[in-house]
């Protein structure tokens, strides 16, 4: 992997010195940089190279939620993972709305932190369980059960006609019995089918398929 440039955003001193100690260790890591507020966070953007931030969301002035949307009016490629000790669920769909790649708890270990950044840096994303409900809720895009009427697929990914049904059910918030019996299919067929589909998508959980579903407008 590439090394990588970091911006930490946080106004926790002693966060942002931890963190910023523990990521200047990883390999795939070139230079981290460390601002306390959104406003600086803007400058170091408009003059370094940077590859991901590390957003708080409780931030003095401009929150995090706000640094995020006025971050990509002008910026779209940089990975951003939310990194904060809030998980009320309008900040999370407001973020996720605004094209972050990662939620993470505060409390989260700094190995497993080290390995959301690896991932996200290759194009993975990740929300921690006790907001993923969220997320599910939000790609929820029918309330009836196995009607496919009004619901469609883009033709992405090389999926299968079954593998676009189960996809929409899978997005809906379905688990496999509920697909299963839905499609009128075993359990171990679903669970190839889902299998088939975080591959040919290129992630790595059921959660993950759904956002990046809803990300990239695939179901319509």
């Amino acid at each position: 992997m590439d090394k990588n440039n970091i911006l930490i955003v946080e106004d926790h001193a002693l966060t942002s010195f931890a963190l910023k100690a523990s990521l200047s260790t990883l390999e795939y890591i070139d230079e981290v940089y460390d601002v306390n507020c959104a406003k600086d966070a803007y400058d170091i953007l408009e003059n370094q190279k940077i590859d991901l931030i590390l957003m708080d969301l409780g931030l003095d002035e401009i929150d995090g939620v706000s640094a995020i949307h006025e971050i990509r009016k002008t910026n779209n490629s940089v990975k951003i993972i939310v990194l904060t000790s809030h998980c009320e669920k309008d900040e999370v769909l407001a973020c996720l709305e605004a094209g972050i790649s990662a939620y993470c708890s505060k409390d989260i270990k700094p190995d497993k932190l080290a390995d959301v950044i690896k991932d996200v840096l290759s194009g993975s994303m990740y929300f921690d369980s006790n907001v993923s409900k969220y997320v599910m809720q939000t790609t929820s895009k029918s309330n009836q059960n196995d009607k496919f009427a009004n619901i469609s697929v883009k033709d992405c990914y090389n999926l299968t006609q079954q593998e676009k049904r189960v996809l929409i059910l899978l997005s809906s918030g379905n688990n496999n019995s509920q697909i299963a019996n839905k499609l009128q299919i075993s359990i171990n067929t679903t669970k190839v089918h889902v299998c088939s589909i975080l591959q040919k998508m290129g992630v790595e959980d059921r959660t993950q398929a759904a956002i990046k579903a809803i990300r990239e407008n695939l179901i319509v």
